[in-house]
């Protein structure tokens, strides 16, 4: 069964930090680039930052750069992303997604073929 789960999601206070996982199961994430994205209430999905398969290509959303950094443990076949220096605005559902494509991560996502649930993080005091 495939499976691409997400944790580490949970309320933090603004400022705070927060390390999400997203683990693979039933396929290799060594073939694919991965993105995170994420809903806020009421908001359409966003692109996050994405990370390539095996070129080392890096994508951040400009309100992201310098607070938040995307890694890969293809021997663990999981993605984390490390969130630093929450905001408020950071809140929403967490997703993370494997796709063929770093172009396609960076486009927003569609055409990515595998898909988690999501976690949710909330920053507020």
């Amino acid at each position: 069964q495939l499976q691409f789960v997400e944790s580490g999601g949970g309320l933090v206070q603004p400022g705070g930090s927060l390390r999400l996982s997203c683990a693979a199961s039933g396929f290799t994430l060594d073939y694919y680039a991965i993105g995170w994205f994420r809903q806020a209430p009421g908001k359409e999905r966003e692109g996050i930052s994405c990370i390539g398969n095996s070129d080392g290509n890096l994508y951040y959303a400009d309100s992201m750069k310098g607070r938040f950094t995307i890694s890969r443990d293809n021997a663990k076949n999981t993605v984390y992303l490390q969130m630093n220096s929450l905001k408020p605005e950071d809140t929403g559902v967490y997703y993370c997604a494997a796709g063929p494509s770093f172009r396609r991560c960076v486009r927003g996502g569609s055409g990515m073929d595998y898909w988690g649930k999501g976690t949710l993080v909330t920053v507020s005091s």
